[in-house]
């Protein structure tokens, strides 16, 4: 005779199928027996009490949707009077979809924002990075005055000082070069996760809604702009200059994922829109999915 679950107690009953008693994670027996058994409401999973904790009985993957962007790398050191450094190449960017398995820990790291060149050799942004299944790699630094830009997930500009430096490269997949820079003129702009930097503009960032809005990220540094770029944008810092030398850090990157119902996972900011569940890491941290 097949059993049916009611009120969590097994009983006569039911069709093809066994029931398990259910509860969420907050309402686990206070004393099982080893070897005690269980659906968790909360991990959408069986498990059982193996006589010290509770163990998943079976791995549950899921799919969901993410967007790592690293950290902007700094606008290199102009020399006084001129605009003539490169400017940070933006954070390499990444979106798709991977599989989580229901209760790991995932550590996620976001990539901080490149130094400035104002008192010595600028630097690339720091990657971001979701465990060891995703990493995108950080902004390259702007070139000095008199230096080629340096490669990263997109690359900085170039620097000009009676010659024109190269901007440095891109990394496939996640960004573009940089730009040039144009003797007695500007420095190479920083490339961008939409295109590659030019002498004195910056390479396009990428529009993405996976937070329920368009955000553009990952923009390459300008190098007619001032200030520091903006907070977990991935943005290159910019480069300027006028009486006096200044240069700019690089925006820290992000990391966002989605996934289609309600809440399943924690970690980072949690939101809904359209259905989903999104997680906004702002700062490194763990997504326990």
């Amino acid at each position: 005779m097949a059993l049916t679950q009611v009120q969590g107690e097994m009983v006569a009953g039911g069709t093809g199928a066994l029931g398990l008693p259910a509860g969420s994670t907050a309402q686990r027996p206070p004393s099982p027996i080893a070897g005690a058994t269980r659906w968790n409401t909360t991990l959408t999973q069986q498990e059982t009490w193996t006589g010290s904790a509770w163990q998943q009985v079976t791995s549950l993957l899921y799919s969901a949707s993410y967007l790592v962007v690293a950290g902007g790398g700094g606008g290199g050191r102009p020399s006084p009077g001129a605009y003539n450094a490169g400017s940070g190449g933006a954070g390499g960017l990444l979106t798709g979809t991977t599989a989580f398995n229901a209760g790991t820990a995932y550590t996620i790291t976001i990539g901080a924002g490149g130094t400035s060149g104002t008192s010595g050799a600028a630097t690339n942004g720091g990657s971001s990075i979701i465990s060891s299944a995703v990493t995108a790699i950080g902004g390259g630094a702007g070139g000095a005055y008199n230096t080629a830009g340096v490669a990263g997930g997109s690359g900085g500009g170039g620097g000009v000082a009676g010659a024109s430096f190269a901007g440095g490269a891109g990394t496939s997949g996640q960004g573009y070069a940089g730009g040039s820079g144009v003797q007695d003129v500007y420095g190479g702009g920083g490339g961008g996760a939409g295109g590659v930097g030019a002498n004195n503009s910056p390479g396009a960032g990428v529009s993405n809604s996976i937070s329920g809005a368009a955000v553009t990220y990952a923009t390459g540094g300008n190098p007619t702009v001032s200030g520091n770029a903006a907070s977990n944008t991935g943005n290159g810092g910019s480069t300027t200059s006028s009486q006096y030398a200044n240069s700019y850090a690089g925006g820290s990157g992000i990391v966002i994922i989605s996934y289609v119902g309600t809440q399943r996972g924690t970690g980072g900011t949690v939101t809904s829109s359209g259905g989903n569940t999104i997680h906004t890491f702002t700062s490194s941290g763990t997504y326990t999915a």
